[in-house]
């Protein structure tokens, strides 16, 4: 991903409807990875749609500084070898 919020920013708006994979750091040695959607960026934050098979709840956020920062790394599935099921 890019170095600055701002391109982090332009780089996931013209993604927006694009199907993702996040791996998110949920503490220490912990990940959750999870499949959806990006369907929305605000200025601050970017919405995912989770995938309802494998979550039990619709949505989650995260700030631009998580990708700068490493706490969420996205993966999306037009970019990877692998078939969103």
């Amino acid at each position: 991903m890019p170095a600055t919020l701002a391109t982090i920013k332009k780089d996931l708006e013209s993604r927006v409807g694009s199907k993702i994979l996040l791996v998110a750091q949920t503490g220490r040695k912990r990940q959750t990875e999870r499949r959806g959607i990006l369907t929305e960026t605000y200025p601050a934050v970017f919405i995912v749609d989770l995938d309802q098979e494998e979550n039990s709840f619709e949505r989650v956020s995260y700030s631009y500084a998580d990708i700068l920062t490493h706490t969420v790394e996205i993966q999306f599935y037009d970019d990877c070898e692998e078939k969103y099921a």
